[in-house]
Formats: structure tokens, C-alpha cells, sequence
């Protein structure tokens, strides 16, 4: 009879990996951003478990509202994101909250202020659950300024200001990926327990992937420099094989396969949507402090998403991430042939 491999009895949580960052940091650590980050946990169960039994209650349907991008917001979009803003709130830890479900930034009234600002899409990828497909929660972290008591301009900032980042996929497991600027874990939801235990410690990149995810829907409209890398990459001039095509049509789906295994994730601004699709804040921000902590590279095309500053909080831009040479790729395309985007 073939013997079992006992289970390991010392499992990391995402609490205890957290908390001993955090002695790590010493004196300098409040224990703030820890507590910050179980709330978000939190909500990440709770969501998860809705999003589970969302067509047996009843809540995938239209909610009979629009947000501010002129989608039509669905039921599990409308209560994920009520999920997220009353359990930010009560945590004591926020000042300002930014949803990409609400028009305005939420100021957080002073008796439950505290000292950082979150930025998030409560649920990504909501219109694809009919059909199965991996959806999931984004967040990103700002620290309050310190003369500031919060504000929008708090989260009017680059993105390489965050102090942390992260998202949690919902599908045949929830998996909640994070950095707090020192590398990217990745923790899977044991239902059993009730917690996210470590699973992919210090995620990484490789240098090179064998895999695109753009959506191709729009290629009719994609600038010159995009329909030249793409051509490069299914049709190589050196007798090497032509890329993968993998698009599943929700963000935290497409970049989690990009962390774990390489090559690229595009949704370019094109002659239709001229700013780029993606919000800046509350998506490209955190995807591409993610995807540099793993080792990779996050790129507008012709400049690091990071460092561009937003001047109002559902600015969107173009995205260009996953392995440092395959961006690398592109970034010369956008160098080498003439645009007409201008």
C-alpha cells in the first residue's frame, strides 16, 4: 500500500507572515498595515463565499444601477464593494477609500480615520462569473501624507508610493496575492480552517514566457506598434515557436498566469480608447507594483506605469506587463515604428 505523505504541521498563515515581517521592521512597524490587511483578508472571505453561491441566491443579475464607468453594476458587484468600504471603515486604519463602483472618494469620518488610503475594484472580471471564469478582488495601499489628514491628493500619487499591494482570485480556490515592497507571496483559502495559508512563496517572474494575453477583439483598432509586436510574436521570423494565446477577459485572472509563468499581459490604449482601458489606480497601479516586485516589468509602452502621477481618480492608462524581456519587446516596437496615435 502506497504511504501517505504526512501534511505539514506548521503552516504559515497570511497573519503570521505578515506579523513576522513586521517584527522584522522593529521599532519602525506600528502593527497598523497588519490590521489593514487582515480587514482585507476578511473581506476576501466573505466575498469569496458569495461569489460560491452567487447564482443560488440569486445575485449575479443587474443590481438596475450603472457606475461611474457607465457599466451596469451587478448585484455581487454592489455587495462586494459594501463589503470592502464598511470593513475598511470599521477597521480604524483608513483615511480615504477609492472604489471603482463609486463616483467620489470616500473620506472616512475622524472617528474612524486612520493613517492609509486603499484603493480597489471589489470585483473584477464580475461579468465573466456566468461562465465560470476566475474573477477577483484589487487593492492597493498609500500612507496618508504626513501633513495631510486625508484627502484625495493622498492617492493622487505615483504608484511606486504604495506600500503595498495585492489581489484575491476567486475560482476553484481563492488565492490572495500581496506585497508589502519586499517580494510577492501568494496564500491559498483553506475552507477547513478559514485562513489563507502560504502557498507560492516569493513569486518570481522568469525572464522570458512563451505566452501573450491581449484582446484581440480590438486589433482592428491597435497602433502600428502593437500590430508589429504582435505579428513578431505568432509569426517569428527565426525558427523559434510562435506564442501562446491565452486571454480569459478578466485582469486578475490574465496577470496571476503571467506571474506564475511568464510572457506578457496587453490591453494598449488604441484608436477607440485613446486614454487605455484599464484604471490607473485601483488596477494598473497595483498589477504593476506586483508584477516589479516579482521580478518583471509594467510599461504605459513608452514610459513605467509606476511613475506616472494620476490627476483624478478613474484616470486610465495603457498596460504593457509580465517578463522583463518580452515587455522589453515591446517597448522597442513603440521606439522603432512610427505611431499614428498622435
Amino acid at each position: 500500500m502506497a504511504s501517505e505523505e504526512t501534511p505539514s504541521v506548521d503552516l504559515i498563515t497570511l497573519t503570521r507572515h505578515v506579523l513576522s515581517d513586521q517584527l522584522r521592521l522593529g521599532s519602525a512597524a506600528t502593527g497598523d498595515l497588519t490590521l489593514l490587511l487582515t480587514a482585507i483578508q476578511v473581506t476576501s472571505k466573505f466575498i469569496a463565499t458569495n461569489v460560491r453561491k452567487a447564482r443560488l441566491i440569486n445575485l449575479v443579475g443587474l443590481a438596475g444601477e450603472t457606475n461611474v464607468q457607465g457599466e451596469e453594476q451587478k448585484k455581487l458587484d454592489v455587495l462586494s464593494n459594501d463589503i470592502m468600504v464598511n470593513a475598511l471603515r470599521a477597521s480604524g486604519k483608513t483615511a480615504v477609500l477609492v472604489s471603482e463602483e463609486l463616483e467620489d472618494a470616500i473620506i472616512i469620518e475622524e472617528k474612524h480615520r486612520g493613517r492609509y488610503c486603499v484603493v480597489f475594484d471589489p470585483l473584477d472580471g464580475s461579468s465573466n462569473i456566468d461562465a465560470g471564469v476566475n474573477i477577483g478582488t484589487i487593492f492597493g495601499i498609500y500612507k496618508v501624507r504626513p501633513d495631510s489628514t486625508g484627502s484625495v491628493e493622498d492617492v493622487l500619487r505615483p504608484g511606486s508610493e504604495m506600500v503595498a499591494a495585492g489581489y484575491t482570485m476567486y475560482g476553484s480556490s481563492a488565492n490572495l496575492v500581496l506585497s508589502t515592497g519586499s517580494g510577492v507571496n501568494g496564500y491559498t483559502l483553506d475552507a477547513s480552517l478559514g485562513e489563507f495559508i502560504l502557498t507560492h512563496p516569493n513569486i518570481t517572474i522568469p525572464p522570458r514566457g512563451k505566452i501573450y494575453s491581449f484582446n484581440e477583439g480590438n486589433s482592428m483598432y491597435f497602433y502600428p506598434p502593437v500590430t508589429a509586436y504582435l505579428k513578431s510574436i505568432k509569426y517569428p521570423a527565426t525558427p523559434k515557436s510562435p506564442y501562446s494565446a491565452r486571454y480569459i477577459g478578466s485582469m486578475v485572472a490574465d496577470v496571476h498566469r503571467t506571474l506564475l509563468y511568464g510572457g506578457i499581459f496587453g490591453y494598449p490604449n488604441d484608436r477607440k480608447s485613446k486614454s487605455g482601458k484599464l484604471r490607473l489606480l485601483y488596477e494598473a497601479f497595483p498589477m504593476a507594483f506586483l508584477t516589479e516586485q516579482a521580478g518583471g516589468v509594467a510599461t504605459t509602452g513608452t514610459k513605467r506605469i509606476l511613475d506616472i502621477v494620476p490627476t483624478n481618480i478613474h484616470e486610465r492608462c495603457s498596460v504593457f506587463l509580465g517578463s522583463k524581456d518580452d515587455v522589453a519587446d515591446v517597448i522597442k516596437f513603440y521606439k522603432e515604428v512610427p505611431s499614428d496615435s498622435k
